[in-house]
């Protein structure tokens, strides 16, 4: 007899439902297609998860989970300021690179303006780390004058991410427009190097005096 392991039946669910609501959205995606996916039985995702939007909401609480797992491993904390920012930028504009579906979910949820995220608090939980994280590297990077002061650090964090994400979430319209190829290796390089710039750019003081300084 096959003994069951409910971790391991719950991570195939959650991956199929990744797969298929950032194909075809929360409207679009079926659960049948999720289970034969998944090769679990339907009523088994109903035992997991209730419905498909308790489903998506978990899809999209596990995402963001990795991210902010993803950040962790950064070591931000213990990096000299510039090193840290620099580390954050970089490591956001390629996590967005490696992980495409992840811009296909969240494009989906602004779609339903946020009806799901908004009521996880396991979600709003994952972010207050980060902003005192940030928080805490901009009032190091002040205290050595290499960072200008005043600097809020939430609209950081939506600038550092925004740039990266308007890139690769309009990439295909983009390339059409400015006839490029913005998938190709030399443009992402160009362009991680570009949002690094903008974004330490912003932070250096002015006349190299720290605000307050």
């Amino acid at each position: 007899m096959v003994k069951r392991n409910p971790e391991r039946t719950r991570k195939r669910i959650l991956d199929a439902a990744t797969t298929e609501f950032s194909a075809h959205g929360l409207s679009g995606a079926r659960v049948d297609a999720i289970a034969d996916r998944a090769k679990a039985n339907k009523r088994l995702i109903y035992h997991y998860f209730n419905s498909k939007e308790d489903l998506f909401l978990a899809v999209l609480e596990r995402m963001y989970e990795e991210i902010r797992g993803f950040e962790r491993e950064l070591h931000l904390p213990e990096a000299e300021p510039e090193d840290a920012m620099r580390r954050l930028v970089v490591g956001t504009f390629d996590y967005y690179i490696g992980n495409p579906q992840l811009i296909a979910l969240l494009n989906n949820e602004n779609l339903h303006r946020a009806e799901h995220v908004k009521k996880s608090l396991r979600i709003k939980a994952l972010h207050s780390p980060l902003v005192d994280q940030i928080r805490g590297i901009l009032e190091a990077g002040e205290g050595k004058g290499v960072f200008r002061g005043g600097v809020d650090p939430v609209h950081l964090y939506i600038s550092i991410a925004g740039i990266g994400y308007f890139y690769l979430s309009n990439i295909f319209t983009l390339s059409a427009i400015f006839d490029r190829d913005l998938h190709a290796k030399d443009a992402l390089e160009s362009r991680r190097q570009h949002v690094v710039d903008v974004i330490m750019g912003y932070l250096k003081p002015s006349n190299g005096v720290a605000a307050g300084a």
